[in-house]
């Protein structure tokens, strides 16, 4: 897919006070066609920042009413490589993994599930944006998911 026929950009960002702890998610949807954004973010009383990144995507990639080429931009390398790495073994393992002392299950299983439903329904590619370092909406989505989880 190139930049070209993305049709919509999805910026996502989690926040988390302490780990666990309260935490909140935040998404930007950006049309290409008509410019028109739309921002939405929520929060958890206790969570993960992993959690978190994961749900942003989940909710922003949920709130898409038709199947689209997207481009999630995140600076979640936990939920980049969940999906275009890990997913595919995870899910021919019976979403478990290999560990050292055996198989065990996936944490956080029934996200990366949510997670891969809302990814199959789509064209996505992921795009990498190192956190805090001045990228606008990534910025933008860090600001939201910190407001939503300290207005619990």
């Amino acid at each position: 897919m190139t930049q070209d026929n993305v049709e919509v950009i999805l910026y996502t960002d989690g926040a988390c006070s302490g780990n666990p702890g309260p935490g909140g998610w935040a998404f930007i949807l950006h049309h290409n066609a008509t410019g028109t954004r739309k921002e939405a973010f929520g929060a958890d009383k206790e969570t993960t920042n992993n959690r978190m990144e994961m749900t942003a995507v989940i909710q922003g990639l949920s709130s898409l009413k038709r199947p689209v080429s997207v481009r999630i931009v995140t600076d979640s390398e936990y939920v980049m490589k969940g999906v275009t790495q890990w997913m595919a073994n995870w899910k021919k393992n019976g979403w478990r993994r290999k560990t050292r002392s055996g198989w065990e299950p996936v944490k956080n299983v029934e996200l990366w599930q949510k997670l891969d439903e809302q990814v199959q329904k789509h064209n996505v590619q992921f795009e990498y944006v190192r956190g805090h370092t001045g990228h606008p909406e990534n910025e933008r989505c860090d600001e939201l998911a910190v407001a939503a989880y300290k207005n619990l």
